[in-house]
């Protein structure tokens, strides 16, 4: 069953013609303030407690989902935001064609689909060639976070982090059950009101200083279609 698609109107979304047009990610926030990215924006929540808690940043929020940006949008503008811009997007493509190197300070990624059963575990977002563009757009020593329900989700994404070339521990453990002052998205607040357990990744980007490191060459298949998906 398909969704009705939903006009946004809202002066923070970035359309895709305009996402297209983006030369300058400081042209678009009006200021060159550190830029961080969330993946899978969902209803707003997380980025809009964290661009409210830090407005020296500036982010930007995407999701698949036409239904997701509407929501993100009407929050950030309910809550008086002029940090946070919001794209449809899937993130391995946005990465690949739309953010320079070094241009990121931050990734958030909380709770992807978990894709819970073995034969489709190869369709989880974070794999080898998602960490070789993160470390592509991410600044030396930007910040690569990750939580997920699924303990065996933040185990591999945790272990194929400690495994890259580029990408450091943050923290003493490599998954942990809590970040302080790490805001919580209103999906990861329903499995903590109910007692059960959010896991925590957090890795620095540990690119040579200096270095110029080529994109990395793409998978097929993670380009959003957007004339299939436009009703979603």
């Amino acid at each position: 069953m398909t969704q009705r698609m939903i006009l946004i109107n809202s002066p923070y979304f970035i359309s895709e013609e305009n996402l297209h047009k983006v030369d300058d990610w400081s042209s678009v926030f009006g200021n060159d303030r550190p830029l961080s990215l969330e993946i899978g924006c969902g209803t707003g929540h997380f980025v809009v407690e964290c661009a409210r808690r830090n407005p020296e940043r500036n982010y930007l929020a995407i999701d698949i989902f036409n239904r997701g940006c509407f929501k993100t949008c009407n929050r950030v503008e309910q809550a008086g935001l002029t940090n946070v811009r919001v794209a449809r997007a899937e993130a391995r493509f946005l990465m690949a064609h739309f953010l320079p190197p070094d241009s990121l300070s931050q990734i958030f990624i909380n709770c992807p689909d978990p894709w819970p059963k073995k034969r489709h575990r190869r369709r989880r977002l974070v794999n080898e060639t998602f960490l070789d563009l993160a470390r592509y757009v991410l600044k030396r020593e930007g910040d690569l976070y990750f939580t997920s329900d699924f303990e065996d989700y933040a185990v591999e994404v945790a272990m194929r982090a400690t495994e890259h070339p580029h990408f450091c521990q943050a923290r003493p453990a490599p998954v942990t059950l809590d970040i302080e002052e790490y805001p919580r998205s209103k999906y990861m607040r329903r499995f903590l009101d109910r007692n059960e357990p959010i896991y925590f990744v957090h890795f620095h980007c540990d690119k040579p200083e200096g270095a110029v490191l080529p994109p990395p060459p793409m998978e097929p298949g993670f380009r959003l279609l957007w004339a299939v998906a436009s009703d979603l």
